[in-house]
């Protein structure tokens, strides 16, 4: 059994790119600059926000915080994206997710300007990446494509299951783990909640993508030996005995899970840690983009 280690593998990335971030200043070109847009004061998202922009310091990214009032309106909102789209100084931003119950999330992802959607969540981009295209992909997919890569995990041919159907971690990873090419070329099966029998598609499975919420729900009797498990739940589970009084929970039952495969994301420390660096991956590209035009 090997660790698929996404804290390692995401500080890889960073340094890569910080590399690159060196390049592009000494031969007198813009560095890549990253803004995130909060609503409201969310504990997580606030805790999410402030590892992005660390993260944009720590490379050598320019990044803008734009915090805005919980009791912003909608439209003040979109003038806001209006604002964004039209600052050629930004090559990328993102709006952190959940916003607050009176604004429509869906009307402020289809305002955001395609070229600067480096969440990759917009219509134009799901379409790209459908049609195998230059895009960005939705990161935390992208992350899971690249640990796979770099551990070069086989893929090719392979029965890959994915638990879960949201539009931002299931339906993306189904159709990037059936494009052509590496790493790709998998038989897809996408079961959700209206699934039957889930554990008959589980226990043929080569590869396991699970992006349920539901704590410890794969156990060991739904896997067969030498699975590929990649485990995106992540679940706050109370625990008195634990100083903060709660532990971080995936999806899979780790201990019982982890000796029957071949290769399993632990969780915290899995794909997480890879959703910003990739974050930061399509922001250069965003870069790269802008300069050719």
């Amino acid at each position: 059994m090997q660790l698929l280690d996404g804290k390692k593998t995401s500080e890889d990335i960073k340094n890569e790119i910080a590399a690159e971030v060196q390049r592009m200043k000494a031969d007198g070109q813009k560095v890549p600059h990253l803004a995130a847009v909060i609503v409201g004061s969310n504990g997580a998202s606030l805790t999410y926000v402030g590892s992005k922009v660390k993260s944009c310091q720590q490379i050598g990214f320019d990044s803008t915080l734009v915090a805005l009032p919980e009791t912003i309106t909608e439209n003040e909102l979109l003038e806001k994206i209006k604002e964004l789209n039209e600052d050629d100084d930004l090559d990328g931003y993102i709006v952190q997710l959940p916003l607050p119950k009176h604004i429509d999330e869906q009307k402020i992802l289809m305002a955001i300007d395609p070229d600067k959607d480096v969440d990759g969540f917009h219509p134009a981009n799901f379409g790209k990446m459908a049609l195998e295209m230059e895009t960005f992909l939705p990161a935390t997919p992208y992350g899971i494509m690249e640990l796979l890569e770099r551990y070069k995990v086989e893929t090719s041919g392979k029965h890959t299951v994915v638990i879960g159907r949201s539009h931002i971690v299931g339906r993306p990873m189904s159709i990037l783990m059936s494009r052509k090419g590496y790493p790709g070329d998998s038989t897809v099966t996408l079961t959700h909640s209206r699934t039957k029998n889930i554990e008959e598609y589980t226990k043929n499975a080569d590869i396991i993508i699970t992006a349920l919420g539901v704590p410890n729900y794969l156990k060991a009797d739904m896997v067969k030996d030498g699975v590929v498990v990649i485990d995106v739940g992540i679940t706050r589970v109370e625990d008195a005995s634990h100083p903060k009084g709660y532990v971080i929970t995936g999806d899979v039952d780790f201990a019982s899970v982890s000796p029957k495969s071949s290769f399993i994301t632990p969780v915290p420390g899995g794909v997480g840690p890879m959703t910003i660096a990739m974050l930061l991956k399509n922001t250069l590209l965003a870069r790269k983009i802008r300069s050719r035009k």
